[in-house]
């Protein structure tokens, strides 16, 4: 249980709370999945102090896996970490029938929790925003947590939209990506029983303080010891040393924007002696050439993390 950090919220049966790293999924030279280096990585990252898992959200780089290669990826990470933490799976898509596929097989994959984010491509209006959710919650026994992420979607839902998606049975939080932090303040006040996860590494520390009960961090993925200790210094009570570690945070966020957009993550981990090898980004997205790689080690160096 937490002592300083908020709780979650009463309608989430999975207690999340703490550190939830979106985990990778890693790939051969060819492109294919990597199942034994996928799960490897889940491993990493709970033995390093994450209190949940979280595959197939934007660093698991779903839209580019088919539904066999999610299923499969569910299933390796229930099976690596299932037993210690709770594992929620992505499962979100453009439309409402092929989310509720990708749910349905996340389930018998294993998954404890499923994360739908807001579908994306076309423009979304609010009540099929909240009937999309409705569907999806009626359609699996498990907690369902909504994933705001609209600089990646398109769609930003508002308050109101959220207040009713809220309201769903079986919806039992979110995952906010939005950067928008008085929303994501609106949100907290208005969805007490929500637990609320803040995803933008930038505001982990803020928050926190709003009132998100755990942060899901890109940064956790390569250097997990760092967010822990971030989120247990703020469930200290100690805020000088949480915001000194948001500012590394932030650090490393600005030597991932040295390179192509999330090659940060793989990069870092291929460098660090982990024990797996998370192999490249699948095409389009690329990996970072060798000036871009040097200069991203340096910065890495600079903060005292390599």
């Amino acid at each position: 249980m937490p002592n300083h950090a908020p709780s979650s919220g009463p309608a989430d049966p999975l207690d999340l709370h703490g550190v939830i790293p979106p985990t990778i999924t890693a790939f051969h030279d060819d492109e294919t999945v990597n199942e034994a280096a996928t799960a490897a990585h889940a491993e990493f990252v709970v033995e390093h102090g994450a209190h949940a898992v979280f595959p197939l959200g934007t660093n698991g780089e779903f839209p580019l896996l088919s539904a066999t290669e999610r299923e499969r990826v569910v299933e390796v990470v229930v099976d690596a970490v299932g037993d210690e933490v709770p594992v929620i799976a992505g499962v979100g898509a453009p439309g409402t029938r092929e989310t509720v596929r990708h749910a349905e097989r996340a389930v018998a994959a294993g998954a404890d929790g499923l994360v739908v984010v807001t579908p994306f491509y076309f423009p979304l209006a609010a009540e099929a925003a909240v009937d999309h959710y409705q569907r999806v919650a009626d359609a699996v026994d498990r907690p369902v947590y909504v994933y705001h992420i609209p600089p990646l979607t398109g769609n930003h839902l508002s308050t109101d939209a959220m207040a009713d998606i809220a309201d769903i049975d079986g919806v039992a939080g979110l995952k906010d990506t939005s950067g928008d932090v008085p929303w994501l303040g609106q949100v907290l006040a208005d969805n007490p029983d929500l637990t609320v996860l803040a995803g933008h590494n930038a505001l982990l520390y803020a928050g926190l303080e709003l009132g998100c009960s755990g942060v899901v961090s890109s940064v956790s993925n390569a250097f997990p010891g760092l967010v822990v200790d971030l989120y247990e210094a703020f469930d200290d009570g100690d805020a000088a040393r949480a915001q000194a570690l948001q500012e590394t945070v932030r650090d490393v966020v600005n030597a991932f924007d040295r390179g192509p957009y999330m090659a940060g993550v793989k990069t870092a981990l291929a460098e660090r002696d982990v024990g797996f090898d998370p192999g490249p980004l699948r095409d389009p997205l690329r990996t970072m050439d060798d000036g871009e790689t040097a200069a991203f080690l340096e910065d890495l160096a600079s903060i005292g993390l390599l």
